[in-house]
């Protein structure tokens, strides 16, 4: 037979204390979420009680109604006798040609000039310094409309900048060469994506087997066949083109190759030059968190600095520029709203114009809200996926 001592009864008591407040904490959780719902219904109910009494239409039937509104700027196929959805699918494209192009770029160059700023070079290092002060303090905005100006205030076509050959640089926009993408070329450019995802985890199979024996595998064979060999059959297979064409000047405007339309060509490099300043100052930040023993110990290995900076210090600073980096690219892709200033037809321009041609403007602006929260959730939950992998595992 047990008896309960004072410590004993002294545990039950603080276990039936902690039960408690965690009952009492979870019934006020369902409280306050109860009125939240209840407040968002009761508006929701309101606003369409409201809508209905001035005979104002609501849901998404309207986006299989023919759209009637021109796309100047687009990569996919499209008409004005197209449905609302089809133009919604073509801002949202390019809203994405803006947000992914522009990530990269800004990170390219967003590095280098962070690098520059630690760079021993005093000329180099204070033209980084002035670069990134200057951008960081003038509203992105304003940029903008400078770039886009200047682009406004270049020659006409017939008097085109051309730095070099096949490239046009006029108030029509860049002119590039291209090679035109069919479907068999989608298809080869599948297999040579799903060639370097099958050799990366090849790769790291052939690191362990590495560790494992001390036995050296060298991994060019597998990368000439899955990335060079197997797209090159498929190419020929299925007889894709890749002939390049070259711009030509027909008239008053240019026939052939690709085109960068000044609102898109402007768009891209205010938030790229804007948001690089941004992550310069990340990467620099977080090259310095780098303990100095690591520079000194490499130094005194008689290592290069460049190695020492790709291969030691920037794999450890990508632990602390990471998360930052993240928000950035959050910010990019939410700036790119800002398209509607110089006429880009983006995802929000297209629903401005859905919004004042059918009147519906909650369901516009909740198909607005849609992407980019689709959009950003995407690249957040990219971005931590990645720095789970590169964090330190501590035993």
């Amino acid at each position: 037979m047990t008896t309960s001592t004072p410590e004993l009864r002294r545990r039950r008591q603080l276990r039936f204390s902690l039960n408690r407040q965690q009952i009492v904490g979870l019934v006020w959780q369902v409280v306050v979420v109860g009125i939240v719902v209840a407040i968002v219904a009761f508006l929701w109910s309101n606003a369409l009680h409201n809508l209905s009494a001035r005979r104002i239409s609501t849901g998404f039937a309207f986006l299989g109604r023919e759209a009637g509104m021109p796309i100047a700027d687009a990569w996919l196929a499209y008409s004005p006798k197209d449905t609302y959805v089809r133009a919604f699918i073509v801002g949202i494209v390019n809203t994405l040609r803006v947000a992914v192009i522009g990530i990269v770029l800004a990170t390219v160059l967003g590095t280098l000039i962070g690098i520059a700023r630690l760079s021993s070079n005093w000329l180099l290092s204070r033209l980084a310094a002035v670069y990134v002060e200057l951008l960081r303090d003038i509203p992105l905005l304003l940029q903008l409309l400078f770039w886009y100006v200047l682009m406004q205030g270049l020659p006409a076509a017939r008097a085109a900048w051309r730095p070099i050959e096949g490239v046009f640089l006029s108030n029509r926009g860049l002119v590039l060469p291209s090679v035109p993408i069919a479907e068999a070329n989608l298809w080869v450019i599948a297999t040579a994506v799903a060639g370097l995802i099958a050799l990366f985890v090849l790769r790291r199979q052939l690191m362990t087997r590495q560790e494992a024996d001390g036995k050296v595998r060298r991994l060019w064979p597998y990368a000439l066949v899955l990335v060079g060999a197997l797209p090159a059959l498929v190419s020929l297979g299925l007889g894709a083109s890749w002939t390049v064409t070259m711009p030509e000047l027909r008239g008053f405007n240019f026939v052939g190759g690709l085109t960068l339309a000044p609102e898109y060509f402007a768009l891209l490099i205010a938030l790229v030059t804007y948001t690089s300043a941004f992550i310069a100052e990340i990467v620099r930040s977080g090259i310095q968190a780098v303990p100095r023993g690591q520079w000194d110990a490499a130094n005194a290995l008689g290592l290069r600095r460049s190695f020492v900076l790709q291969r030691i210090v920037l794999p450890q600073a990508l632990r602390v520029i990471i998360p930052p980096m993240t928000s950035q690219y959050l910010n990019l892709t939410k700036n790119s709203s800002l398209a509607v200033a110089v006429g880009y037809q983006d995802v929000v321009s297209i629903a401005n114009t859905t919004l004042n041609q059918t009147g519906q403007a909650i369901e516009a602006i909740a198909l607005i809200m849609m992407v980019f929260l689709t959009i950003s959730l995407g690249i957040s939950l990219f971005m931590n996926w990645y720095n789970a992998r590169i964090a330190l595992v501590e035993r």
